[in-house]
């Protein structure tokens, strides 16, 4: 289990190091907008839509580099003063009862989203009109490696709980 769960992050690490500097690309687009809506009087027809998108792209493949990072938003105040095991506990709980549904909804949502904007050829509106189907596609890429990170989480704490107690 410790091998998959390594695994996983090893995964996720990697594609969260190869994401991660991609926003400076999405800073350079935005000044080309500023410079263009200052210099030649007007704003580009492309980046806006363009960044637009690629930051939201940029925040779903981060997801589950943040979850493995552990820097999500969590209440852990009270979580401190228990033993390894019931935070273990607490934790397959958790998961369980908030992220099983989440994550389900994710993927089943987040294709029919995509499959839609694919079958139908969707487009930004305006002069360029920019493929929709990439970006919806990243919702179903980032619910993936979401899930995976979870499945990393919860074999942790299967571990944890299967530790023997000293006597």
């Amino acid at each position: 289990m410790n091998a998959v769960a390594q695994a996983i992050d090893a995964l996720n690490e990697a594609f969260g190091r190869l994401i991660a500097p991609l926003i400076a690309i999405i800073t350079l687009i935005v000044l080309f907008d500023i410079v263009s809506r200052f210099v030649f009087g007007r704003p580009s027809d492309w980046a806006f839509d363009i960044t637009k998108m690629l930051f939201g792209a940029h925040f779903m493949l981060m997801a589950a580099y943040g979850l493995r990072h552990h820097v999500h938003v969590e209440v852990d105040v009270l979580k401190r003063l228990l033993s390894r095991k019931k935070q273990a506990l607490l934790e397959l709980m958790g998961y369980v009862v908030f992220f099983v549904p989440f994550i389900w909804m994710l993927l089943k949502y987040g294709w029919l989203f995509f499959d839609r904007a694919f079958s139908r050829g969707e487009t930004t509106y305006g002069m360029m009109s920019i493929p929709v189907y990439p970006i919806k596609g990243v919702i179903v890429l980032a619910a993936v490696l979401l899930l995976l990170q979870a499945i990393a989480i919860v074999l942790r704490a299967i571990m944890q709980l299967r530790e023997e107690t000293p006597a």
